[in-house]
């Protein structure tokens, strides 16, 4: 039987994709099975119970908490063991609502990636604008009750990442970890760094949240005190591009012990959305547009972006905040310079025949093993580094749609076009955004702008076997 192909990122595809987990991969949450002695076979399908007769025992239920502590590949059964991180998980919290008595319904917040937002107009053959307000009102529809942009808070991730990216240059004549700074958006290329480079590569990763994270501050903390409720009584989901976002949700430093409910209670991806539309019999171009939930004050008309592609613009952002506070020099332009494929790209910064800034994009598996070795021989020549585990970054996650009809290089470049056709806004300057560090946060720098914004990183233990040695 051929192995099905695994939407997870290639970053998290450790070993083949067989749906086998070796012996030197055993999951860290077996069943407990007897072995007849001497036979070293064991016997885990049925059960003997008391009266002497059998029962089949039920199937091992894996959740990605398991999953992210276990040192193993990520295989293609992990779609099949996902329970609590799909779009019919998110039909049963609508579903439930409308027979919860008052005062015990969720509060469901759902919160829509641009990536997300430009695969749909692609397929729909509609704009990446009107497609998110249509969006919102088939949410709204559905039984949603706020619909949010999660480009909003991708402008906290980049002001944070520009803010840590200048204090980590000043400090690198102090630390031999201070630089590079990787970036931290992508889960996928978290999960792999933690799993198979742990403390040699973790230090260097820049600790601010990605923007799915973000937003879960956001909504778990700034909404919820806004909407006068506790943050479990909000059943947050996000609209996302990958299904390694599903991994990022389910991490534990993204759970309030107090309130015992995370941050990102649900991650479903474009193609789930899809078929919920489909399973909804719901049209998406017929139906009329409707606002999106703003956090400012200021009414905001259509949505905005950034500048720098599809991935967020980390590594643009970064160059030009750090060009003008490092050194005084105003970048209008960042001028890539591909290197051994389109995947890597330099930009430096010069003056005087001398390199100030030398930032890369590193996207995709390959790119990623080229960069982290070159980091472990010290010979790793950026100052900053965007990552992304997909080859040409997040417009191409595992989650996007695919058209049967259209060459799949086709079909993202038209994506890539819708993309960057929503008007681009620098993110210090997007309504809200101040008011929320003075009001939210207490200031920039703060004690709580540190919790809510950022995140640490943790080494997972690989586990010993003899049977893992390779020969």
């Amino acid at each position: 039987m051929a192995a099905m192909a695994s939407p997870f990122s290639g970053a998290l595809q450790l070993t083949d994709l067989d749906d086998f987990i070796g012996p030197s991969q055993d999951c860290i949450k077996p069943m407990k099975i007897d072995k007849k002695l001497g036979s070293g076979v064991a016997r885990s399908t049925l059960k003997m119970m008391g009266d002497g007769g059998t029962r089949k025992l039920e199937r091992a239920r894996i959740s990605l908490d398991d999953c992210l502590a276990c040192s193993g590949c990520v295989t293609s059964a992990e779609t099949v063991l996902i329970t609590q991180q799909s779009h019919e998980e998110l039909r049963k919290i609508l579903d439930a609502n409308k027979t919860a008595a008052p005062g015990q319904q969720k509060l469901v917040v759902i919160s829509v990636s641009p990536q997300s937002s430009a695969s749909l107009a692609a397929r729909l053959q509609l704009n990446p604008t009107d497609t998110a307000k249509k969006l919102t009102a088939f949410f709204k529809k559905l039984g949603a009750h706020y619909v949010f942009d999660t480009a909003f808070s991708r402008n906290f991730s980049l002001l944070e990442s520009q803010r840590e990216f200048v204090q980590r240059f000043r400090e690198q004549a102090n630390s031999k970890q201070a630089l590079p700074v990787l970036a931290s958006a992508c889960p996928g290329w978290i999960c792999y760094a933690e799993k198979t480079h742990g403390s040699a590569i973790i230090p260097y990763i820049s600790t601010a949240r990605s923007p799915q994270q973000v937003m879960g501050s956001l909504v778990k903390d700034f909404f919820a005190q806004q909407q006068h409720v506790t943050p479990d009584k909000i059943y947050h989901v996000t609209v996302m591009p990958c299904y390694d976002k599903k991994l990022e949700a389910s991490r534990p430093d993204f759970f309030s012990q107090e309130h015992q409910t995370r941050d990102v209670d649900c991650v479903i991806t474009t193609g789930e959305v899809f078929k919920l539309l489909e399973e909804e019999g719901v049209s998406l171009s017929e139906l009329e547009p409707a606002p999106w939930t703003v956090f400012s004050s200021v009414s905001v008309q259509e949505p905005t972006s950034h500048r720098g592609g599809g991935s967020g613009g980390y590594l643009e952002h970064v160059f030009r905040h750090a060009a003008q506070e490092l050194f005084g020099i105003h970048v209008d332009e960042v001028t890539y310079k591909p290197l051994r494929n389109k995947d890597f790209q330099e930009v430096t910064l010069e003056s005087e025949g001398r390199v100030l800034l030398h930032f890369a994009a590193a996207y995709g598996f390959r790119n990623i093993q080229n960069l982290v070795q070159k980091l472990k021989r010290g010979r790793c020549p950026y100052h900053y580094v965007e990552v992304m585990a997909c080859p040409s970054g997040c417009l191409n996650g595992g989650g996007q749609l695919k058209a049967p009809e259209m060459p799949s290089k086709e079909l993202l470049q038209h994506v890539e076009r819708l993309y960057s056709m929503v008007r681009t806004e620098a993110p210090e300057d997007v309504p809200g955004v101040q008011e929320l560090y003075e009001h939210w946060l207490h200031g920039e720098g703060s004690e709580r702008a540190s919790r809510l914004l950022h995140t640490s990183y943790h080494a997972v233990e690989k586990a010993s076997s003899g049977l893992s040695i390779r020969w």
